[in-house]
């Protein structure tokens, strides 16, 4: 019989600490990618998401032992399909961690499963404020924008440009809804007037209506308050129209990926608000050029597609200040606890109530001349400091914030 001496076992313990390989390996982690992957939002978040959350785990176990798998499913924009994909991801195929989420009422509903569960939700195509207001959770982190901060910080870079009576356009659904409101918020402050609203169903393909309401109501602005596809529609049909000659496009989600099926004469002088271009320093670039040459229609990335990849990064980080991703909550007070720091968002934190923070941007769209080749459709005319583009704390009536 070999008898193992307290020594002995404390040296054994010794030399694993300082050789991993005599070390167990850590537990694995799943990472499940939740979006549209077949409709309106398809290129905006969809497989671009899916191959992001795969380069932050690639990235992050050229440095890691632990293994970090990828899956993904499509939600089809409705809440209850969402819902039982997350029940049975959690409950079932062991997933971890949900990610991206596009559509709020889909990542209320898994906001809520994820809370009752423990597990951990990273929403970065996720829009409502709601998710870090009255329905925050300690499980769940809103990383990339919020309905808040898109709509503030559009109202104002508007306004300030002589836009002060408003119309939208809005998609008629949380996300849509609240996203008005905030831009409506921001424009009566400033002592604006918000002359009217007509509101679409997802999927629409006719707006000619919405539009002749729009160019009809005497608005300084018109701003789109949808997202996706149906941006990309609403915006083709009015530049059909001529709206731009007189009256402000503001595109309040308006992105990168609505560009190609547009071309810039159609959107030149839009603006909008986004966290990350592709195009801003050296960080983004190279990142975003891995990212499109391994993109099967070979597209740059978003801010949401940038945000799924910091997120899963930042989370990684907090499964490993834990040591196991099996309690959600324990791993997202570690993501709050950790400061945020990569090359697609620089430095950051996550609040109390789940709010990511970070600068935005007021993004321009270019002239056709003043573009230098293939995705170059973007400038940045201002800069929103991250005290300034997030609704405060005080405001959001987080219960995890009193």
């Amino acid at each position: 019989m070999r008898i193992v001496t307290c020594a002995a076992l404390l040296a054994l313990a010794g030399s694993a600490a300082l050789n991993p390989a005599l070390a167990a390996d850590p537990k694995p982690v799943k990472v499940g990618v939740l979006n549209d992957m077949s409709s309106v939002y398809a290129d905006f978040q969809g497989p671009g998401s899916v191959l992001a959350a795969q380069m932050a785990a690639e990235d992050y176990m050229k440095t890691s032992k632990r293994k970090v798998e990828v899956v993904f499913a499509d939600h089809q924009n409705k809440p209850d399909v969402g819902a039982n994909v997350a029940r049975q991801w959690y409950d079932i195929d062991k997933v971890d961690v949900i990610v991206d989420i596009p559509h709020s009422a889909v990542a209320l509903a898994v906001n809520e499963i994820a809370r009752d569960k423990n597990k951990a939700v990273i929403g970065s195509g996720a829009g409502s404020g709601v998710l870090t207001g009255e329905r925050c959770s300690p499980n769940f982190v809103h990383w990339t924008y919020d309905t808040w901060s898109y709509g503030h910080s559009a109202a104002r870079a508007a306004f300030a440009q002589g836009g002060k009576k408003w119309f939208f356009l809005t998609a008629d659904y949380a996300f849509g809804h609240d996203l008005e409101k905030q831009a409506s918020d921001e424009v009566k402050a400033l002592g604006g007037s918000i002359l009217g609203a007509v509101r679409h169903p997802v999927g629409a393909s006719d707006f000619s209506s919405f539009l002749l309401q729009a160019q009809s109501s005497g608005a300084d602005v018109v701003a789109f308050a949808n997202a996706g596809g149906d941006l990309t529609n609403a915006l083709k049909q009015a530049a059909e129209f001529g709206m731009a000659e007189k009256q402000r496009i503001v595109g309040l989600i308006f992105g990168i990926t609505n560009v190609p099926a547009l071309g810039l004469k159609a959107v030149q002088g839009l603006q909008s608000v986004a966290p990350f271009y592709w195009d801003m320093n050296d960080g983004t670039r190279e990142w975003s050029k891995r990212f499109q040459a391994r993109h099967a229609k070979k597209m740059m990335p978003n801010d949401m597609h940038a945000g799924v990849y910091a997120g899963v990064m930042h989370y990684l980080k907090g499964v490993d200040k834990v040591g196991e991703a099996t309690d959600g909550r324990a791993v997202v007070a570690a993501m709050k606890a950790i400061p945020t720091d990569d090359p697609l968002f620089g430095k950051g934190s996550i609040r109390i109530d789940g709010r990511k923070l970070h600068p935005m941007y007021v993004l321009e769209a270019k002239k056709p001349a003043e573009s230098k080749g293939d995705w170059d459709f973007l400038k940045v005319a201002a800069t929103v400091p991250a005290d300034k583009a997030f609704r405060p704390l005080s405001e959001g009536n987080c219960p995890l914030a009193k």
